[in-house]
């Protein structure tokens, strides 16, 4: 797994290595607006994962995760992590550990 300086770098590798899609975090699932889908925890698997801290803040915490779906689809879900993490499933939490 490669290490990456910034976020920005992160996702711009990962998007030429096929992870395409924005997925967006729900309390049960996964969700990809363009494709309009929804990825319970069964139905991906997290391929990487990298964090990233905020230089003047713990505020700019973030994590990214390029994740695949058992039907082929690829795509990155950005996520701040700590006390700013969003409140979602204890499924979902131990999926994106």
């Amino acid at each position: 797994m490669k290490n990456y300086d910034t976020l920005s770098e992160a996702i711009n590798d990962l998007q030429l290595r096929g992870y395409t899609y924005d997925f967006n975090l729900e309390p049960e699932c996964l969700k990809c607006a363009s494709l309009e889908l929804e990825m319970h925890p069964e139905e991906f698997k997290v391929d990487e994962l990298h964090r990233f801290e905020g230089m003047s803040s713990t505020d700019d915490n973030s994590i990214l995760y390029a994740i695949s779906s058992k039907n082929g689809v690829k795509g990155t879900l950005v996520d701040a992590y700590g006390v700013y993490a969003e409140n979602i499933s204890e499924e979902m939490r131990k999926k994106l550990r």
